[in-house]
């Protein structure tokens, strides 16, 4: 997959020192993933919540952040919606961010 805005997760991690591992981790992961559907997300990311218009939920650090990414499965992209913390998270539509 290509993972577009990777700025925002480094920027991210700049700030939360804490989320740069499993973040760094996430990127790399996804990167070197397949994913044809959200089915394949969910046998990786188990945790991960699958939402509309190709959205998915992603937990970073045992739930402490919470990353919003888009999908275009045909092409292959990812797109960096959000990433924040829990109470963040809660003031914004994940559908539509």
């Amino acid at each position: 997959m290509r993972v577009i805005a990777k700025k925002i997760l480094r920027d991210f991690w700049e700030e939360k020192n804490d989320s740069k591992e499993q973040l760094k981790t996430w990127y790399k992961e996804a990167s070197k993933a397949i994913w044809l559907s959200p089915n394949d997300i969910k046998a990786a990311y188990l945790q991960a919540s699958i939402l509309k218009s190709g959205r998915v939920v992603f937990n970073i650090c045992g739930n402490r952040y919470r990353l919003i990414v888009r999908i275009n499965y045909p092409r292959r992209w990812v797109f960096i919606r959000f990433i924040g913390t829990h109470a963040e998270y809660d003031k914004i539509d994940a559908d539509k961010i």
